[in-house]
């Protein structure tokens, strides 16, 4: 009795596993969770642009950045002027403005309410991205505000407030 080569036993086995790999990775792909894209437009030169988007990035989010076109996306998007910030991001369909909270931001996910967006007016001390030891580790209260459809605005979170 002739033993079968092994030669062609291995090259078929190679061959099923070449197959099948394909398949198996894009199975795992697909479970893998997926990071919410944030896009935000900023000033190039604006340091709590940056952080807050690395702790964005930091929360779960990711990040598409633009380097310019904040007051022209805000306008594009409805968010009222007075209501501005240092950036302007989108998620979702949403505007958000200014150093907006992940937990905000994921609640407004979630809630899907009908409104333009998400803002935190001016840029409040202790924000995200303007909290840490460069501004004494200071913590100013401040909202975050919902903004609906017609331009009014209800409040959505507080922090720091006692």
């Amino acid at each position: 009795m002739n033993p079968v080569p092994a030669r062609p036993i291995l090259r078929r086995r190679l061959l099923a596993l070449a197959a099948v790999l394909p398949f198996a990775a894009a199975g795992v792909r697909a479970q893998a969770p997926t990071r919410v894209l944030v896009e935000v437009w900023k000033d190039p030169n604006c340091g709590c642009c940056k952080d807050w988007i690395t702790y964005l990035e930091a929360n779960g989010f990711a990040s598409r950045v633009h380097d310019k076109g904040n007051a022209a996306m805000r306008a594009r998007l409805g968010m009222p002027q007075a209501l501005g910030s240092c950036h302007t991001a989108l998620v979702g369909g949403y505007a958000i403005e200014g150093h907006v909270p992940a937990r905000e931001i994921r609640r407004l996910l979630q809630e899907r309410p009908d409104a333009i967006g998400l803002t935190v007016p001016g840029m409040p001390v202790g924000s995200p991205g303007m909290d840490g030891p460069v501004y004494g580790n200071r913590r100013d209260p401040h909202d975050v505000l919902l903004v609906r459809r017609d331009g009014s605005t209800r409040v959505y979170a507080s922090y720091f407030k006692t």
